[in-house]
């Protein structure tokens, strides 16, 4: 579960802006394990509040997705992880400037969620646009791969769900197979989620990829009522699916009018060498 890395923007002191917008972001995570909804909820007339509920979004990136969606929700607490720096930053600024009590950043990774949260304490977890990691070596790295949604399945409240958006039509036919391997009850899936389900918070990636012509595939599932299926269960579950995000492109990849986001290097040379071999 690894990130792509991100440059400075001209002029960004970064150091400043952490410091400067402290109050959004939670250095130490893990010491909230458990507690989360009370320990961020601000005090009532009658005492030490409570939030109704905490959502995950795994990836935050700049904070579009969480801000908006903070916004919306005032009585749930949204939680933002990343691990680029500057993404902290400016998710910190957005929730500082926005003025929201129910938002908070977390500087971390996927790896360490375990840590972060207790068991059940997750109503939602939103993976929006997540890398997509297309070789067949890399496929454990996927946020979608179905021991990743293992964990991350431990997390979730009863009924909570995993919400997944990618502009990858290949990370997402890939992915679709994977929720029913960890366990989860698909309740929907989308080749337009824009189309259809207009009212979503748009996450920054979304509006930059839709904007270039990118489609935004989606699912949603929950945990089903089945006990947790083993690690050899799922190791044995996944030798019928291709792990290569290759597999799932076209025969002809110049009909591709869009490349999806952390895969146009892979499609150029793979056009670059049929091209040669039909020469």
């Amino acid at each position: 579960m690894h990130a792509l890395h991100l440059r400075l923007p001209k002029n960004f002191v970064l150091e400043e802006r952490l410091d400067r917008f402290a109050d959004a972001i939670e250095a130490f995570p893990a010491s909230f394990a458990g507690r989360w909804a009370e320990a961020c909820a601000p005090l009532t007339a009658e005492g030490p509040g409570r939030f109704r509920e905490v959502r995950l979004d795994l990836g935050c990136g700049k904070g579009a997705f969480l801000i908006e969606a903070a916004t919306r929700e005032p009585d749930v607490l949204w939680i933002g992880i990343d691990n680029e720096p500057i993404c902290i930053a400016y998710t910190a600024q957005g929730i500082c400037e926005a003025g929201l009590a129910n938002a908070v950043v977390i500087p971390g990774s996927a790896e360490h969620v375990l840590d972060y949260f207790a068991p059940g304490e997750l109503g939602r977890i939103h993976l929006n646009f997540p890398t997509p990691f297309p070789k067949r070596r890399h496929a454990k790295y996927r946020l979608t791969c179905a021991h990743n949604l293992l964990l991350l399945r431990q997390l979730l409240a009863p009924g909570g769900t995993v919400v997944f958006k990618t502009d990858s039509e290949p990370l997402f036919r890939y992915s679709a197979p994977q929720f029913p391997i960890a366990g989860f009850d698909t309740l929907w899936t989308s080749k337009d989620v824009r189309a259809d389900r207009p009212g979503d918070p748009v996450s920054g990636y979304e509006r930059k990829l839709t904007a270039k012509g990118a489609q935004v595939y989606g699912v949603c599932a929950r945990p089903s009522a089945s006990p947790l299926p083993t690690a050899a269960a799922i190791d044995a579950a996944e030798e019928d699916i291709p792990q290569s995000l290759v597999d799932y492109l076209p025969d002809d990849l110049h009909t591709m009018g869009y490349i999806p986001h952390g895969m146009e290097a892979t499609v150029v040379n793979l056009r670059n060498l049929r091209d040669k071999q039909t020469v």
